[in-house]
């Protein structure tokens, strides 16, 4: 017999609609075609156990599965649960007539649960382009891809609920989210508050300037005068996400899987501080599996550089065509892909290998041959691409003690200001 169910494919933020077919005929052997991975042909042994420990066995049979289209990659395990349906159905344990109508991703466990996957809101996205009646996911993701309108969208637990659902089971309701409501309500709310900075008045009006008009910026100073505390606070005096933005931002965390258990939408512009250890790839992008990077994951937020002149010189060359394009193109011999990264620079240095060249209250031991190596590190063209540069003095206790508390500027300053694209 055979059967056909339906999944879908993510290449960097691309999807596909995969088709599963599976043919029974008399024999003992599974064969497994369409460029699946090492993930995806070990699922047969995860589908088995799965099957047994719900109460069927594995039909002894000749299978043949085919992903089609079978001249693109499948990569990762989000295909078991259609796999599973599939051998289930051509086995004839269950109802066919309902296939066709849904589209069906998640890993299974040996136990039967559904464990989560990457990319469910642009596979959502993707299943109500292609007119499917509805979606289902594992429970975890459900909230993520219930963001899509006008498509069912059902979260399960384990394989035997999608059985059930499949055969006609009309207890399961699809999940709903006023994803209006739900965006609006949390992009108020900030851990950090720029009203926690007190003095440092030019470098706040800097700062401010910079969140008006999307400009990248570095900071020059000593240790503890600031520029990390204020870097952390800038995304409270952007302007808000629209729930466009919200909605391309959080297609890319979802890819990456970096979207936290029960999160729907991204409501505020993302901070991302990635270490100055970091590799080309991690920061731009790629893999064997297309990742979108630290800069693709800062889209539409910032992407803060502490300690600049620490990172890897070729590192840092990379960041030059992202800062003019706003997007970067990932070419390798197998695959190309593209990631949006229109994010807002900043940096933070010291002046001097020591941190404190022109600092009054310390001594800087550098030489001055020492200082020009230091700031060789950052290239001219580099440097070209941030449009503002301010220098940072250290402030004393009882200046820091003195200042009249910072302006709730999270809460104000927000509403007039328009981020640039």
């Amino acid at each position: 017999m055979l059967v056909k169910t339906f999944c879908a494919a993510v290449n960097g933020l691309e999807v596909t609609t995969v088709t599963i077919e599976v043919s029974l005929t008399r024999g003992v052997m599974y064969h497994l075609t369409g460029l699946g991975d090492e993930a995806v042909r070990e699922s047969r042994d995860r589908i088995a156990a799965a099957l047994m420990n719900c109460g069927f066995k594995f039909p002894v049979a000749d299978i043949t599965v085919n992903m089609a289209p079978a001249d693109i990659r499948k990569e990762g395990s989000g295909y078991d649960l259609s796999l599973a349906i599939g051998i289930l159905a051509a086995n004839e344990n269950m109802r066919t007539d309902r296939l066709g109508d849904y589209m069906l991703v998640g890993e299974l466990g040996l136990d039967g649960r559904l464990q989560p996957i990457r990319g469910a809101l642009p596979i959502s996205i993707r299943a109500r382009a292609e007119k499917f009646k509805g979606l289902i996911v594992p429970k975890q993701n459900i909230r993520e891809a219930a963001v899509v309108n006008n498509l069912d969208v059902y979260g399960m637990e384990n394989l035997m609920d999608v059985i059930n659902f499949l055969n006609g089971d009309d207890s399961y309701e699809p999940t709903r989210i006023d994803t209006r409501r739900e965006f609006y309500e949390q992009q108020s709310h900030f851990d950090l508050d720029f009203a926690d900075v007190r003095g440092q008045e030019n470098v706040k009006r800097a700062l401010e300037v910079a969140a008006a008009g999307g400009h990248n910026l570095i900071m020059i100073g000593p240790p503890g005068s600031g520029k990390s505390m204020m870097a952390k606070r800038l995304p409270g005096i952007l302007p808000p996400l629209s729930l466009s933005e919200s909605l391309e931002t959080t297609q890319i965390h979802s890819v990456a899987g970096k979207l936290g258990r029960n999160m729907s939408l991204i409501s505020q512009r993302p901070f991302r501080s990635p270490h100055h250890t970091i590799s080309q790839v991690a920061l731009v992008g790629g893999g064997n599996n297309p990742q979108p990077g630290e800069i693709s994951l800062a889209h539409n937020g910032v992407l803060f550089a502490d300690e600049l002149p620490e990172f890897n010189k070729s590192t840092l060359e990379v960041l030059r065509q992202p800062l003019e394009d706003r997007k970067i193109t990932i070419s390798r011999a197998k695959y190309t892909t593209e990631f949006p990264c229109s994010f807002m620079f900043v940096a933070s240095m010291n002046p001097c290998p020591c941190g404190y060249y022109g600092d009054p209250t310390h001594t800087c031991v550098c030489t001055p041959g020492q200082i020009q190596r230091y700031m060789n590190k950052i290239s001219g063209p580099l440097l070209d691409r941030i449009d503002i540069q301010c220098e940072i003095a250290a402030l004393s206790f009882d200046d820091i003690s003195k200042a009249a508390p910072g302006e709730c500027a999270s809460r104000t300053s927000r509403a007039s200001t328009v981020m640039p694209r």
